[in-house]
């Protein structure tokens, strides 16, 4: 049963390129909205001034809109919550601080950098939790004045409740921890720039999140998290406590955590390489869930009308990359035609394109298209596959022409030209008729008979089906092309 009380929200820092851990983190969220009919609210975490930047906030708009996910709060949208960028809501942060200061909840804390690294390591050495000690917690007026004739500045830390914190994650069930595993924590910088730990709460409260569906790597912090909302809603900030989620680690190569540095994470990467949004997204969706035991293919709708948060599996889900490009591949499969044949546009033009402009024949490109579609994964391989339409001559990979042109190529291309040359034209099967008469003449099989041929016209000895290939192309280029090819054999 949809529940349209339900609010999640999609944070992230606009640092470097959108990565799929991020899209995967997004997905969830924004199925769950979509199957509860519920709000998405799309945020903007750039506090950290010296990694965020304008550039990666446009990428990351983009990435949304390329990707299909819409939001119903948030930057180019509004909402009753505006401003959605936290760089824009520092009045608030601190007015929270201050709030949480007069309350007894929060408290200044003037340790050193060096203090508390000393104590923390004397705290391992003596066996004991290294966290924060508490040193802050219960000063006089008179110890913060002489702190501060000292010349120092605190930062402000969130007070931890002596208590036991429990709650119940919607993937997890149901984790523990005990007080003296939750230190106090900063949560103010001592230049008064508010901290992440304060922000994102904040934010979370104010903008009535229901459920918080986020990565396995913020788990610990969700028990500070907990306390804070606590006495957010004893000061009137927050209605509630909101249900987290934690999703599974993508696992990358050696069983390590997809880092944003691992080459393969890159968002970018999957777009640049030609993978269908809603392609990259399916497989996505199977890091961690699942609509059947027995159905690896489905479209975005379908994921939302079946996803549930509390089917998501806790285990860490592995990265493959031949699987990704094996489920691009079906839903390339599943286009029609013309969507195919437009969406492989950026790939038959500079820069990937190697013919001039002037060389692309748009008949030959309607004409091939329905074969290509049969047997590209990512709408990148399109330009190999189709180079030999448009340029002069093939773009013979030599491997290629080694493995091919073996002992008695040439007598069987003079025979497979003269079948051909005698073929008719508007029928593949009648040129394939041609080609298997010149393997026989020579105890060859189709498979061995045709190589040479595809060689000499489509310079690879992978490729489209070929005989549709050379039906396109023509008789007058193919029987020239086997002309060049006999005369390289010959040379």
């Amino acid at each position: 049963m949809a529940n349209a009380n339900v609010r999640v929200r999609f944070c992230p820092s606009p640092t470097g390129n959108p990565h799929v851990g991020l899209v995967r983190t997004a997905l969830f969220n924004w199925a769950f909205a979509r199957h509860n009919e519920g709000t998405l609210v799309f945020r903007i975490e750039d506090t950290d001034a010296a990694r965020d930047s304008e550039e990666s906030y446009g990428q990351l708009l983009d990435s949304m809109r390329w990707l299909g996910f819409d939001w119903d709060e948030g930057p180019e949208v509004g909402g009753p919550h505006e401003p959605y960028r936290q760089s824009q809501r520092m009045d608030i942060y601190r007015d929270v601080a201050a709030k949480l200061l007069e309350a007894g909840r929060a408290y200044h804390c003037y340790c050193s950098t060096e203090e508390l690294d000393a104590r923390r390591e004397a705290a391992r050495a003596a066996g004991k939790p290294s966290g924060y000690d508490g040193h802050c917690r219960e000063l006089t007026a008179e110890q913060k004045a002489a702190y501060e004739a000292e010349g120092r500045t605190p930062i402000v830390r969130f007070r931890m409740p002596d208590e036991t914190i429990t709650f119940t994650d919607l993937v997890r069930g149901e984790i523990t921890y005990l007080p003296e595993n939750v230190p106090d924590y900063g949560i103010v910088r001592a230049n008064g720039a508010p901290l992440y730990t304060l922000v994102n709460p904040v934010d979370d409260a104010l903008m009535e999140i229901t459920h918080v569906l986020r990565g396995e790597d913020l788990l610990s912090s969700t028990p500070r998290q907990v306390a804070l909302y606590k006495a957010l809603t004893e000061l009137g900030i927050a209605k509630q406590i909101p249900a987290f989620g934690h999703l599974p680690y993508v696992m990358g190569e050696g069983n390590k955590k997809l880092s944003k540095r691992d080459p393969q994470a890159s968002l970018n990467l999957y777009r640049e390489r030609g993978f269908l949004p809603e392609g990259l997204l399916n497989y996505l969706s199977l890091l961690g869930w699942s609509l059947s035991a027995d159905q690896d293919i489905f479209t975005m709708d379908e994921m939302v009308a079946a996803f549930d948060v509390t089917d998501v599996n806790p285990n860490p889900a592995r990265f493959d990359l031949k699987k990704a490009e094996a489920i691009n591949g079906d839903h390339i499969r599943l286009l029609d035609v013309k969507d195919f044949a437009e969406r492989c546009a950026p790939w038959l033009k500079a820069p990937f394109a190697p013919w001039a402009p002037e060389d692309f024949d748009q008949s030959a490109w309607d004409a091939i298209a329905p074969h290509a579609q049969t047997r590209l994964k990512v709408l990148s391989e399109i330009t190999d596959n189709v180079d030999f339409l448009f340029l002069p001559e093939p773009a013979f990979d030599e491997a290629s022409w080694t493995k091919a042109m073996k002992e008695g190529s040439d007598a069987l291309l003079r025979t497979a030209r003269e079948k051909l040359d005698a073929a008719d034209w508007s029928s593949p099967e009648s040129l394939k008729e041609a080609v298997l008469a010149a393997g026989e003449a020579h105890g060859l099989k189709l498979g061995k008979a045709q190589a040479p041929v595809r060689v000499a016209v489509t310079g690879r000895t992978i490729g489209l089906p070929l005989f549709e290939s050379l039906e396109i192309l023509g008789k007058e280029k193919t029987l020239a092309r086997i002309d060049a090819a006999l005369a390289k054999l010959t040379a």
